[in-house]
């Protein structure tokens, strides 16, 4: 692949840019299928160490497939490991702390936050990436979405400490950073930042279990969870990174962070289409919120108009 973690001056999407956003909102939309099965036998770290170790060892027999050569990471890994702790590490943790005492909707609501922040940063620290008046209506238009899709599940679980709240404040705030450093990457194909990534956070996370569980009991889950384990690791992680980054190169660090708003909708769209379950008139109001938002963050409609 030869797109590269960069870009120059940013205008409207175009068709293979959406394309990948909604396939990778529909592929990470899918992860809480695996994660909810794997999440029944292995503790939330351990199943990140997992997800991580089995993404890099995918990518790292891809690469010496096909290539290119992973050589290419070398002359940046220390920032590799600052992609890995803003992009992995960090919000993981956050997000595990703060779900222990605050509902599955209120963090949704709260994560849906990382294209405002993202593009906050952008306007600071970019010149190809800057405020607008479609980009911040259609941000806000999206989070309304969200916190309309989730309902009745929001308002039950708007109580909470106000810790757990700025964790998954600080979690969007942490992935809007790594879009920042994901950008630095000039001239690197988006499969080695995905490869670098993910080998440094194995690395970190490699201590982090076996001190926080010891080494005994780790591989002992049923079949089942290691299947779900594989299909996180591969298809959520390994293949979707390569996407995500690919997304940074092609349309931008702000772009990209508009897949937080298409996740939660994936996930409600995929178990009614394969669990069977319920879609709610509120529910749907939600997803035409967010599709109003992301036609709004686009522009070119309104410019024709």
């Amino acid at each position: 692949m030869a797109t590269t973690a960069t870009a120059t001056a940013r205008g409207p999407m175009v068709l293979k840019d959406w394309g990948q956003l909604l396939l990778l909102g529909a592929i990470w939309g899918g992860s809480f299928f695996f994660a909810r099965i794997a999440v029944s036998e292995l503790a939330p770290l351990v199943l990140v160490l997992f997800r991580v170790a089995i993404a890099a060892a995918a990518l790292q027999l891809y690469l010496g497939w096909r290539g290119p050569s992973f050589r290419l990471a070398f002359p940046h890994a220390g920032l590799f490991f600052l992609l890995a702790l803003a992009n992995n590490v960090v919000p993981f943790s956050l997000i595990f702390a703060g779900q222990t005492e605050l509902g599955a909707g209120l963090a949704s609501v709260l994560n849906s936050t990382t294209p405002f922040w993202t593009l906050i940063l952008a306007n600071a620290l970019t010149s190809d990436e800057k405020l607008s008046w479609n980009k911040l209506a259609g941000i806000a238009l999206g989070i309304a979405g969200t916190a309309v899709m989730i309902g009745p599940g929001l308002l039950a679980g708007l109580g909470g400490p106000v810790w757990a709240k700025f964790a998954l404040i600080g979690a969007s705030l942490s992935y809007a950073v790594a879009l920042m450093i994901a950008r630095r990457f000039k001239g690197v194909p988006s499969p080695i930042v995905a490869t670098g990534q993910l080998t440094a956070s194995t690395v970190i996370m490699i201590p982090v279990v076996l001190i926080a569980y010891g080494p005994a009991g780790l591989f002992s889950a049923s079949p089942p969870v290691w299947a779900a384990v594989l299909a996180l690791a591969l298809l959520s992680t390994a293949f979707a990174y390569i996407l995500y980054f690919n997304l940074v190169a092609s349309a931008g660090a702000t772009n990209a962070s508009l897949v937080t708003l298409i996740v939660p909708v994936s996930a409600l769209l995929l178990g009614f289409l394969f669990l069977g379950e319920r879609l709610e008139l509120f529910e749907m109001g939600g997803m035409t919120l967010i599709a109003f938002g992301l036609v709004t963050i686009d522009g070119r409609l309104f410019g024709r108009r």
